[in-house]
C-alpha cells in the first residue's frame, strides 16, 4: 500500500470538510460583479490537493484541537494559496497555461481579472480569520493568526520568493540561494498552515512547538525538491500542469544544481528528518506522517 493510499480517506475527508467551508465563504456567482466572482469560485474551488489545509487539520488533531475550530484557518490558507496560483500563472511571472488540469485563471477570464482575483482571494483570507465564528480563541489569537499569514505572504514570504525566482530566471545561482527562494516561496505557507494549528492549541507545549515547526519546514523544502523532481520525470497530464516548464524557462532547480538521483536522496533525507521531529507525538499525529510520505513520493 503507498501512501497516497494510506492517505487517501483522511484526505478526502479534510477536502471536503475544508471545500464545504470555502463554499459558504466564496461569494455567489450571481452576486455582483459576477464575473469576478464566478473567477474566484474557479480559481478555489477546482480541485487540487489541498496540502495546507490538510496539515491545518492534521497538525490540529496531533494536538487535540477539534476540525471546527480550524475550519477558518483552513479556508484562510487555501484562499492565500489559491491568489498564489492564479498570480504566479500570469503572463508576467510563470505564464502558465494549466493549472489542475484546466485552464489558468488568465485564459478563461483575462489577464485583468486574474489580478483582481488574486487580490480578492487574499484580502477574503484575512476576513476569514476575522470572522470565522467556530473559531474558539481570543482576540489577541486572532490577531498572531493573521500576522502569521501576513508574515508567510509577504515580502518575507511568498511574495519576496517568487521575486527572488523572477530574478533568478537565466542566470545560475547556488543551493543556498535556491533553498533560500523556496523556504520563501513554498515553505512559508506550508510552514504556516501547522503554526495557525499551533496557534488554536492553546496547551501545545514549547517542545511540541518547536518539533512541529522542525516537521513543516522539511517538508515545506520535500515538497518543493519533489515538485523539481517531477518537473522532470511527470507529465503534463498527471501533473495537471505544464511539465518540463523549469527547463524551459532556464530555472535553477535541485535536480540542475545536484543532479537527480541526489535531489531523491534530499527529498529522502527530508522526509525522514520530519518523520524523527514526530517521534514524540502518538497515534494523533499518524496524519501528519502519511502527509511527509505522501508529499515525497506523490506523481503530481
Amino acid at each position: 500500500m503507498t501512501a497516497e493510499d494510506t492517505l487517501k480517506p483522511y484526505l478526502q475527508s479534510c477536502q471536503k470538510r475544508v471545500e464545504q467551508a470555502l463554499e459558504k465563504w466564496l461569494p455567489a456567482r450571481n452576486i455582483q460583479p459576477t464575473t469576478l466572482h464566478e473567477a474566484m469560485r474557479y480559481s478555489t474551488l477546482n480541485g487540487g490537493k489541498r496540502v495546507r489545509p490538510v496539515l491545518v487539520y492534521a497538525a490540529g488533531q496531533a494536538l487535540n484541537v477539534p476540525p471546527e475550530t480550524l475550519d477558518g484557518p483552513a479556508c484562510a490558507v487555501e484562499l492565500m494559496h489559491a491568489y498564489s496560483l492564479v498570480h504566479d500563472d500570469l503572463p508576467a511571472m510563470d505564464n502558465d497555461d494549466l493549472r489542475r488540469g484546466k485552464p489558468t485563471c488568465h485564459k478563461a477570464y483575462g489577464e485583468a481579472t486574474a489580478i483582481l482575483t488574486g487580490d480578492a482571494l487574499q484580502t477574503l483570507a484575512f476576513k476569514v480569520l476575522c470572522l470565522a465564528s467556530t473559531l474558539d480563541c481570543t482576540a489577541e489569537t486572532r490577531l498572531e493568526m493573521i500576522e502569521t499569514l501576513v508574515l508567510a505572504s509577504g515580502s518575507r514570504g511568498m511574495a519576496g520568493g517568487q521575486a527572488m525566482d523572477l530574478d533568478a530566471v537565466g542566470r545560475q545561482i547556488d543551493l543556498t540561494q535556491l533553498e533560500n527562494m523556496h523556504i520563501h516561496k513554498t515553505g512559508a505557507l506550508i510552514r504556516a498552515s501547522v503554526k495557525l494549528a499551533m496557534l488554536a492549541a492553546p496547551t501545545a507545549d514549547k517542545n511540541q512547538i518547536r518539533n512541529l515547526d522542525h516537521y513543516a519546514k522539511c517538508i515545506g523544502l520535500a515538497f518543493q525538491v519533489q515538485d523539481d523532481i517531477l518537473d522532470i520525470e511527470g507529465n503534463t497530464e498527471a501533473l495537471g500542469k505544464t511539465q518540463g516548464k523549469d527547463q524551459a524557462q532556464d530555472k535553477s532547480t535541485y535536480p540542475s544544481l545536484m543532479g537527480l538521483e541526489a535531489a531523491r536522496e534530499m527529498a529522502q533525507h527530508l522526509h525522514h528528518e520530519a518523520l524523527r521531529s514526530l517521534d514524540s507525538l502518538d497515534v494523533q499525529a499518524d496524519p501528519l506522517r502519511w502527509l511527509a510520505d505522501y508529499i515525497v513520493r506523490r506523481s503530481h
